[in-house]
């Protein structure tokens, strides 16, 4: 981000009065000698307890006694950051701004590109406006089209700028040039096409957008950035996107619909306590919800909601309801959002609607106006609640495939939350929801973890002393060193150690395994006999290594007892844990392989108080 000058922002705060500045929020009257009061706009009051001194530029809250200057009350009521703040007091007093050369930020050739474009976007939304109130046939037809077919008013369109790009407009190019903006500015502000090598004049230049409804598209800061065109009758056969129902300005300086949410300007001044973020899928859904009165509901810019969005969000509230459309495109939608809005700290519920099909919220609010938005909330779901609803609808008829499956996919959504006092709380309710012993949630979480963290086979490079790293390297590498330099204790660990413990997915596993087969079935005859064992260059590498370690004075059956022990949890604990699902799913019917179930599960139980231990002496 460009750096300001110093002086340059003393020059502001001079320069605008924050009476200015306050008045756009606070209702002020005057309380003396260059001072106002009125309610405070951060907390809820009935006496006005909202100073603001004129002369000294400071306003100051009783209630906490914070207090700031222009820019602090701007960050404070908008949620921006300091120069976001500084940047939006310029744009709205007409406050040039200078900035520091070097600064890691735009030149002041790109600050000028930026501001055109900005420019050309303000002219865009007014020539679009103007094509909208037209008294011609195609403003005829638009306006019909807005409150006939869409069912808005006149009243919505003035106030959110709706527009209109006629079929054939080189009235908006004419426009532009006209005010002779930069050629670089009409390329790159994303309303035309012109070739490269073409000079822009008016038979050049091609308007992007033609016979489609316009939506301005403001950043969080009110300004328009883009537009979003919405396909009508009028839209031309050869139009390059003429059956997409709706298209957006292509990505510019100014625009980067991955870091937008449509209404976000005008929603966050309505979010706080009680009044959360409403996420819908479309700007008309948002469109809809502020006609009826829900001033929170914000839109997505395309398809999906992405990290960027959500982080933006949670710098002017941490509540979300997410109300999408209740088809599968909806809620697929809905839980993808899920584990983004968790990670992002955001405290998420979903808008159903009990017993309803297909739920549209622009048609619901359209019927039933505000009262529906009181009529979905009494359905809503919390996180994991509406996570179980997709994962295990019918949990009475559910197999022991789809229970488990859908602790697995509770279980790694639950994981995605921001900390970890929100993660436990999610686990318990994973647990509590499904049924599903505590015992069972931790296994799982450890195998999600494990496949998350755990590092690639030669992750872990060979330590010069085993003894002493028993903790550090994967334990089957531990069990063969002591086979190869104790051949004393190797008969006896393979009595100890069960095949299917052992994980031959790596190259000491493999010989490990390939090792103590031998001796079971051959018996051992030393050293001489591992040559013949040796499969791969990598084991031999390995075997080498190992052999040319010297043994230190570690004790060595307690370092054999602890790989023992591991190996043996390694294996019992997910076949415990498939036992502890197959038995909340059974059940919950009272099946007849419960008690089989329950005794398989003790006798885990009982192994794993009692691993397997050798007696010898190290």
């Amino acid at each position: 981000m460009p750096v300001i000058k110093a002086n340059s922002i003393r020059d502001l705060k001079n320069r605008v009065n924050i009476h200015d500045v306050v008045i756009r929020v606070v209702a002020l009257k005057k309380a003396g000698s260059g001072r106002f009061k009125g309610l405070c706009p951060f907390h809820s009051e009935k006496t006005p307890s909202f100073n603001v001194s004129a002369d000294k530029g400071f306003y100051k809250r009783c209630g906490c006694g914070k207090a700031g200057d222009t820019i602090a009350f701007v960050m404070e009521t908008e949620g921006l950051q300091f120069t976001e703040a500084v940047e939006a007091i310029s744009q709205r007093f007409g406050f040039p701004l200078e900035y520091e050369e070097g600064s890691g930020g735009p030149t002041k050739e790109s600050r000028s590109l930026r501001q055109e474009i900005f420019d050309i976007h303000d002219l865009a939304a007014e020539h679009y406006r103007q094509a909208f109130l037209a008294a011609t046939p195609h403003g005829e037809f638009i306006r019909d089209y807005w409150g006939k077919n869409r069912r808005f008013t006149p009243e919505l369109a003035e106030e959110f700028k709706i527009g209109f790009a006629p079929p054939e407009d080189g009235g908006l190019a004419a426009a532009m040039l006209k005010r002779q903006f930069s050629e670089e500015a009409l390329r790159q502000c994303g309303l035309f096409f012109i070739r490269d090598g073409v000079v822009p004049t008016l038979g050049a230049i091609r308007p992007r957008f033609r016979g489609r409804l316009m939506i301005p598209i403001r950043d969080h800061q009110g300004r328009i950035v883009a537009f979003t065109a919405r396909q009508l009758e009028l839209t031309p056969q050869d139009d390059p996107s003429h059956e997409a129902k709706y298209v957006n300005s292509p990505e510019t300086p100014i625009f980067t619909k991955s870091n937008l949410l449509f209404n976000l300007d005008r929603a966050r001044t309505h979010a706080g306590e009680g009044h959360p973020f409403v996420l819908v899928e479309g700007q008309l859904d948002a469109l809809r919800c502020w006609s009826v009165g829900l001033k929170t509901a914000i839109a997505p810019q395309g398809t999906s909601i992405t990290e960027g969005q959500l982080a933006l969000l949670r710098r002017y509230h941490a509540q979300v309801e997410c109300f999408f459309d209740s088809d599968s495109a909806g809620q697929k939608a809905s839980l993808r959002f899920l584990p983004m809005a968790l990670k992002a700290g955001l405290e998420v519920k979903f808008l159903m609607l009990a017993g309803a099909g297909k739920l549209d919220p622009d048609l619901l609010f359209l019927e039933k106006g505000l009262a529906a938005y009181d009529e979905v909330k009494r359905g809503a779901l919390a996180a994991m609640p509406f996570a179980k609803q997709a994962f295990l609808p019918d949990p009475a008829t559910a197999s022991f495939n789809e229970r488990m499956n859908a602790v697995r996919s509770m279980v790694e959504i639950a994981l995605q939350a921001d900390t970890q006092v929100a993660r436990d709380d999610y686990l318990q309710q994973v647990s509590l929801l499904l049924g599903v012993q505590p015992d069972a949630i931790r296994s799982e979480v450890a195998i999600v973890e494990k496949r998350k963290f755990s590092p690639g086979k030669d992750a872990v490079a060979p330590a010069k002393r085993i003894g002493g790293d028993a903790h550090t390297k994967g334990f089957e590498e531990h069990l063969l060193y002591i086979c190869l330099h104790h051949e004393n204790m190797l008969q006896a660990i393979s009595t100890q150690l069960a095949h299917e413990w052992i994980d031959t997915t790596s190259p000491a596993g493999r010989l490990l395994d390939r090792l103590l087969a031998e001796v079971q079935h051959n018996g051992w005859n030393g050293r001489e006999s591992l040559d013949q064992l040796l499969e791969t260059e990598e084991e031999k590498s390995l075997a080498a290594t190992m052999l040319f370690q010297a043994p230190s004075d570690d004790d060595w059956t307690k370092i054999a007892n602890e790989g023992l022990r591991h190996l043996q949890k390694r294996f019992l604990e997910p076949k415990k844990q498939q036992i502890e699902l197959e038995i909340a799913s059974k059940g919950a019917i009272g099946d007849a392989t419960l008690p089989s179930l329950l005794k398989q599960r003790a006798e885990i139980t009982r192994q794993l108080l009692n691993p397997p231990k050798l007696s010898l002496a190290s």
